[in-house]
């Protein structure tokens, strides 16, 4: 039975579902020396913010399969670490949707009120009325930097509550922002215009410290600013001298660059600073929908089915999986295929989609057919997290392109591998919803289901060729499952493909290329 390692607090109706499948250990608490010690042990690992995975970890984790986080963000989570191991990552990017949206908005209003300030006045047995004098939303110009899910929820509560709109995302659709009420603006803009700014995107390379004392200086001086998505999008040193000299009207923050929040000049600022300790998803309803979400993604996986959230499968958003899961095993069948008619070291990779599947997401199609070219060579270190780096690490030109023009299927893909000892081609397409078809294999016209086992040959068309390797097989005691051959011109070079019961015997391949006309012969083991 698989196990799972609880290494944070989760919700128990998690652990139940993880219980369903694997043994559980809830272990929280633990040191990083700890946890390397015994994470070779483990199947999954479910966390939260507080234990931080690493690439030592990682490395440590022999049996790992899956990483999850019951959260949002995976910043605790070396990913590309645990991409290069073929760890799939995943996380909950909307069971805390509600729980930090509803913070940001309290966070806005709080700040706009001074009620943290009022209220320890008041416990401090004062009534200062005219110290708290604050200012209405109503009207005011809200600045939402990043309108996923949370931003777009944001959006909705503002507007509702009479607010102007502004927002930044370079990702968003025009026709988006106008369901949404909002103006897209450049960012820049929306620093000079905006009453409240509110950050909702991911800290990277190119957010962190997008806040900071240049930014700052475009702003209104009466600007508040909400962070409750990262710590380390705001210069926290910049920020605090601005509200200090006056130059902002102030801040709440959530989240923080180091945390715990350590010594720091933000504790220091009064009532023009809110600090909360990363309350965003601390609802007891976020809580039970990450730890469910995440619980059954990691259940799915440890089954063998797919998970709805992966952060290291580029492209498989869990909309386009769905849709696109028929495509995807074509490509892989395809992409193992031509990888044992190549016979040897690949050097460039073309995924072509024909007809109308010139107008699927290509991304995914592609990660599927990297992963059977590799699966055969690579077995179980290959799958749909790390086969683009196993591919770029093995030097293979990965190249995509399309052909709306071919029309003979709905849609078809063509895969061609080029190697020391030449190219091949095979073409696929789907009949119906899900059977796949082999319909061409360098350039011959063939029309085959795929099997576990099969041989290909080259061959001349000649009178009596198939008789005799018919004869052969026998001779061998191999079944024939189905036969046929495709040929451009008649006595000319022809292809056969063969679909057999059992594997070829050891050495009926080199006696099947000692006879006349045979110029070639391949075998190729396909899972059943």
């Amino acid at each position: 039975m698989p196990k799972v390692l609880v290494s944070d607090p989760i919700d128990q109706v998690g652990i139940d579902i993880l219980s369903q499948v694997a043994q559980v250990d809830v272990k929280t608490g633990l040191s990083p020396e700890q946890l390397i010690q015994i994470i070779p042990e483990y199947d999954a690992l479910m966390i939260r913010s507080g234990t931080r995975v690493t690439a030592a970890m990682i490395d440590a984790a022999t049996q790992l399969k899956i990483i999850g986080r019951a959260g949002v963000g995976v910043d605790n989570v070396d990913v590309p670490a645990a991409t290069r191991r073929g760890i799939l990552v995943v996380n909950s990017p909307e069971g805390n949707t509600i729980a930090a949206a509803e913070h940001a908005i309290a966070m806005m209003l709080s700040l706009s009120r001074y009620i943290p300030a009022a209220d320890q006045s008041v416990k401090a047995n004062k009534w200062e009325r005219s110290k708290f004098m604050g200012v209405e939303v109503y009207k005011k110009t809200l600045g939402i930097v990043g309108l996923g899910k949370i931003g777009s929820h944001v959006a909705t509560i503002a507007r509702a509550m009479g607010m102007r709109l502004l927002a930044y995302d370079p990702y968003l659709s025009s026709e988006r922002a106008e369901q949404l009420g909002v103006h897209l603006v450049e960012l820049d803009i929306l620093f000079r215009e905006s009453d409240y700014i509110t950050l909702h995107l991911p800290k990277t390379p190119e957010t962190y410290h997008l806040i900071n004392a240049e930014a700052i200086a475009k702003m209104k001086p009466t600007v508040r600013i909400i962070n409750c998505a990262r710590g380390g999008i705001i210069d926290e040193a910049a920020l605090a001298e601005a509200i200090q000299q006056g130059k902002i009207g102030g801040a709440a923050l959530d989240v923080f660059e180091q945390e715990p929040l350590g010594e720091s000049p933000l504790r220091d600022l009064g009532k023009e600073m809110i600090l909360t300790p990363h309350l965003g998803a601390s609802t007891e309803e976020a809580q039970v929908n990450v730890a469910i979400d995440v619980a059954e993604q990691i259940r799915d996986v440890l089954l063998g089915l797919p998970a709805r959230s992966a952060v290291n499968i580029p492209g498989l958003r869990p909309d386009l999986l769905e849709k696109l899961r028929p495509y995807l095993q074509l490509a892989e069948t395809l992409g193992n295929l031509v990888s044992q008619l190549s016979g040897g070291r690949i050097e460039s990779f073309n995924i072509r989609l024909q007809g109308e599947m010139a107008a699927s997401e290509g991304q995914p199609i592609v990660i599927a057919a990297l992963k059977g070219l590799l699966s055969h060579a690579l077995q179980e270190r290959v799958n749909y997290v790390n086969a683009s780096i196993e591919a770029k690490e093995r030097g293979i030109r990965v190249t995509e392109t399309r052909d709306a023009s071919v029309r003979d299927y709905t849609g078809s893909l063509k895969l061609t591998a080029t190697g020391p000892l030449g190219e091949h081609s095979v073409t696929g397409a789907l009949l119906g919803d899900s059977e796949i078809r082999i319909t061409n294999i360098d350039d011959f016209p063939i029309n085959v289901p795929p099997s576990q086992y099969m041989l290909f040959t080259l061959h001349r068309d000649m009178p009596g060729i198939i008789g005799r390797i018919g004869s052969l097989l026998g001779s061998f005691n191999v079944n024939i499952a189905s036969m046929q051959v495709g040929r451009k011109i008649v006595r000319g070079e022809a292809v056969m493909v063969l679909s057999l019961d059992d594997p070829l015997p050891e050495g009926i391949l080199a006696e099947i290329t000692k006879q006349p006309g045979i110029r070639d012969a391949y075998t190729v083991t396909l899972s059943s």
